[in-house]
């Protein structure tokens, strides 16, 4: 077995559990922050649908960089409402499980590094930029916007079994 075969049945459930927090979105809380530091439930939402469209790029290049010098920045993209996350996350998931399912374990092994403004943030092989930049990186901001969602009384769906509102 490949370690994409391994690893598309977890891709697809935490892309489920994502999907049903998405699903709870009020589209009238998108600027609501529990902090002045802290994001918006909008910004979390988008950047939530917007984690995996970057499995394709991880999969078929050797670096992505944030910050061009001398152009703009990337930036993580503004929807308004519930809908247009959904439909993102749901363009994104879908093309990043095709970029994973025929990847080779060569592939896997190969350095993929995060730059920005020329310097490099991290090198590591793709596979566990796979788990630490793409997945981890979900399930850490999927859980913030859970207790987002708690702290304005909207029900928060179960992620690895039945939630408090279930």
């Amino acid at each position: 077995m490949t370690y994409a075969e391994i690893l598309l049945p977890e891709f697809d459930r935490e892309m489920h559990s994502t999907r049903k927090l998405l699903e709870r979105l009020p589209d009238d809380k998108f600027d609501w922050r529990a902090h002045p530091k802290s994001n918006t439930i909008g910004w979390l939402a988008n950047h939530l649908a917007e984690i995996p469209g970057w499995v394709a790029g991880v999969l078929n290049q050797t670096n992505f960089e944030i910050a061009p010098p001398g152009q703009a920045p990337y930036r993580t993209p503004q929807r308004a409402r519930r809908q247009e996350v959904l439909d993102d996350f749901d363009k994104n998931a879908q093309a990043a499980r095709q970029a994973l399912a025929p990847t080779t374990d060569e592939a896997m092994r190969q350095s993929w590094s995060l730059l920005k403004g020329g310097e490099v943030m991290f090198t590591m092989p793709r596979a566990d930029v796979m788990r630490y930049f793409i997945l981890n990186h979900l399930i850490h901001h999927r859980a913030i916007l859970t207790v987002y969602l708690r702290l304005n009384d909207i029900p928060v769906p179960g992620m690895y079994g039945p939630s408090g509102d279930e």
